[in-house]
């Protein structure tokens, strides 16, 4: 299967990463796992030392990021703790640490599902949590359940989002539920569609417009436009996969209706990611410089991030090498100024 976007590029496009940085657990280790118990959550530990020089840039230049605060906010309980010190006395107990900074992905029965030593970027640091993510797989948990014929909107909530979280296809469940469920619009059922929503051209992302009043009740507004273009951006992601550029245009089109506010740097977006699928470099020079113009002139960070995507996806033709330059040192200036 042909996958060329870079991963650093859509976590660049995603409106949706709003978090100021990762938010980290105050409590004791032993409240941190009673909290990953009841939330069914995967904790995240940053074992460091107050002396490492890596953790501490990874302290005031990663974990502070928009994006990886998002994604780690949503996925994990989030835990920092000094090695050396008696706080984590009853972590170093179980869990030993040869080098700092380490990384720690724990399941909430203690287990250790990723160890990563060293400090990471943010892209690199994202990456090692899906990844993490992608390890556990609850599902198993609720399918017995379901090929049985249980149909109760909770368990299917739960199962949709084991799903969701290990990379699996969801939208079959969803589908064969919702057809049948007798009222679509009961506050459970409107939170399955929320949850199943992961692309634009699909029946279930039709059904969250068509209850979206009654969604907006249980989600804010926010949320809800933050859904639709995740799911728009899924797409572009399916246009780019399989060349078929009419979901890319369905994804644009989508957004102009359901997200107007959003619409144009989406589709922007839209097209860089596109056009470097599907290899038209001189549009896609064309749709970054646009990118870099209008919409993130004056964020440096999402500058660099350009210019360097940019490089990574055509590393060999020059007037790519040239444009990316170019925002680069657009960058250096802000940095500067």
């Amino acid at each position: 299967m042909k996958q060329i976007l870079t991963f650093a590029l859509v976590v660049l496009f995603c409106g949706f990463l709003k978090a100021d940085g990762i938010e980290f657990f105050d409590g004791t280790w032993e409240e941190a796992l009673a909290e990953a118990t009841k939330q069914e959550k995967l904790l995240f530990v940053d074992a460091y030392a107050q002396w490492c020089g890596p953790c501490k840039r990874m302290a005031k230049s990663v974990f502070p990021q928009k994006e990886v605060g998002e994604f780690y906010n949503k996925n994990f309980i989030n835990v920092k703790l000094d090695y050396e010190k008696k706080e984590a006395d009853v972590f170093r107990k179980s869990y030993p640490v040869a080098a700092f900074p380490t990384l720690y992905y724990i399941d909430f029965n203690g287990e250790v599902i990723h160890a990563q030593k060293g400090a990471q970027k943010a892209d690199g640091l994202i990456q090692v949590g899906k990844m993490a993510l992608a390890k556990v797989d609850r599902s198993g948990d609720y399918a017995e359940l379901y090929e049985k014929g249980e149909r109760d909107p909770k368990l299917i909530y739960n199962y949709i989002k084991a799903l969701n979280q290990a990379g699996k296809p969801s939208l079959k469940v969803a589908n064969d539920y919702l057809n049948n469920a007798e009222d679509i619009g009961a506050e459970q059922n409107l939170k399955i569609i929320y949850i199943s929503t992961i692309e634009a051209d699909s029946k279930i992302f039709d059904r969250l417009i068509e209850h979206r009043s009654k969604i907006n009740k249980i989600y804010s507004e926010e949320e809800v436009d933050d859904k639709i273009e995740a799911a728009c951006f899924k797409t572009i992601g399916k246009a780019v996969e399989y060349q078929v550029e009419m979901l890319r245009d369905e994804a644009i089109q989508k957004m102009k209706t359901h997200c107007p506010d959003r619409a144009k740097k989406f589709a922007t977006q839209a097209d860089i990611l596109y056009y470097q699928g599907t290899g038209k470099v001189t549009d896609y020079i064309s749709a970054c410089k646009l990118l870099a113009k209008k919409y993130i002139k004056k964020d440096a960070k999402k500058l660099t991030a350009l210019a360097s995507a940019m490089k990574s996806a055509f590393p060999l033709d020059k007037e790519v090498l040239k444009q990316a330059e170019k925002i680069a040192k657009k960058a250096d200036k802000l940095n500067k100024a």
